[in-house]
C-alpha cells in the first residue's frame, strides 16, 4: 500500500518517510527523521524528539535513522543524537514493542526485537538478532553484541558478548544455542561456539587478554568463534560475567 499517515499524527516538514510506511493517529514523527521503506509507527510513538540530555543545544542538526521493515509499537520513544550531524540508528526489520526506549546515539542492529518497556540509555550499540526482555535497561556505553538474549527485568552495565544469554545483573547465565539453531547456524560453529566460551570465561586471568591471545593463537576457525572473541578486544567497559553452575546446567539441556 502507497505511504499512509493518519489523521491526527504529526509528521513535521523536513522528515523523510519511505515507500509504504505507515504512520497511525497520534503518533509524532520529527523534521529529524529518516524513515525506511516500510515502517510502522503506531499510536503516540515519538521519534526523533530532542535527547533527554540537560546541556543539549536544541538549534543544532542531528537526527534519527529507521531501516526498513521495522516496526514502532505504542508509545516507543526514540530521541535523535546530541552531536551536530549525529544520528540514533535504528536497523531493519526491528520491532520495538510499547513503551521501549532508545535513548541519543544509540545504534541498534538489524532483527532486534525490544519486549515492553525495554530501555536503552545513551551511546549503548545492539547487535544483529538481539532480544531485549521486558523491562530490562542498559547503562549508557554498554555494548549487546549479536544473537543475545537479554532476559526480563535484567540491569545490564557491562559489555555482553555475542551469543550469549543475560539475566540479573549482568550475569551471563548461558549461551543461546536455541537462537543460533533458528539462525541455522551450523552445528560445527555452535561446537566450536560453546568451547571458546569455556575457555574464555573459565580460564585463570584477565578475559579480555585471555581472548585475545586465543584469537592470537587462530586455534578457532569458524567466523562465529572469531567475531565472539574479537568482542573483547574491542570497548572500553567491563564484561558480563558468567555464573558456572549456570553454564553447566545450560549445557547439560
Amino acid at each position: 500500500m502507497p505511504t499512509a499517515i493518519h489523521p491526527s499524527a504529526i509528521v513535521e516538514p523536513g522528515a523523510q518517510l519511505g515507500a509504504d510506511c505507515e504512520i497511525m493517529a497520534g503518533a509524532i514523527v520529527t523534521r529529524h527523521c529518516v524513515l525506511g521503506d516500510r515502517v510502522v509507527v503506531h499510536p503516540y510513538a515519538v521519534i526523533g524528539g530532542d535527547p533527554q540530555y540537560v546541556k543539549f543545544d536544541r538549534t543544532i542538526a542531528s537526527g534519527v535513522r529507521i531501516g526498513a521493515g521495522t516496526v514502532l509499537r505504542e508509545h516507543v520513544t526514540v530521541n535523535r543524537s546530541i552531536h551536530p550531524g549525529g544520528n540514533t540508528l535504528i536497523g531493519e526489520n526491528c520491532f520495538l514493542m510499547a513503551a521501549s526506549h532508545v535513548a541519543h546515539d544509540c545504534a541498534v542492529g538489524n532483527l532486534v526485537v525490544f519486549a515492553n518497556a525495554a530501555l536503552l540509555a545513551g551511546h549503548v550499540s545492539v547487535g544483529d538478532h538481539t532480544f531485549l526482555g521486558g523491562g530490562a535497561a542498559v547503562h549508557q556505553y554498554c555494548r549487546i553484541g549479536e544473537g543475545v538474549m537479554v532476559a526480563g527485568n535484567a540491569s545490564i552495565t557491562r559489555d555482553v558478548p555475542h551469543f550469549t544469554l543475560v539475566a540479573e545483573r549482568d550475569d551471563v547465565i548461558g549461551f543461546n544455542v536455541v537462537g543460533l539453531k533458528r539462525r541455522g547456524v551450523n552445528r560445527a560453529a555452535i561446537a566450536e561456539l560453546k568451547q571458546v566460551f569455556h575457555e574464555v570465561y573459565f580460564t585463570a586471568g584477565n578475559i579480555r587478554t585471555v581472548a585475545g591471545e586465543l584469537l592470537a593463537a587462530g586455534k578457532f576457525a569458524t567466523p562465529e568463534a572469531q567475531r565472539f572473541l574479537q568482542f573483547f578486544a574491542d570497548g572500553k567497559r567491563s564484561f558480563a560475567r558468567a555464573r558456572r553452575a549456570a553454564v553447566d546446567e545450560t549445557d547439560a539441556g
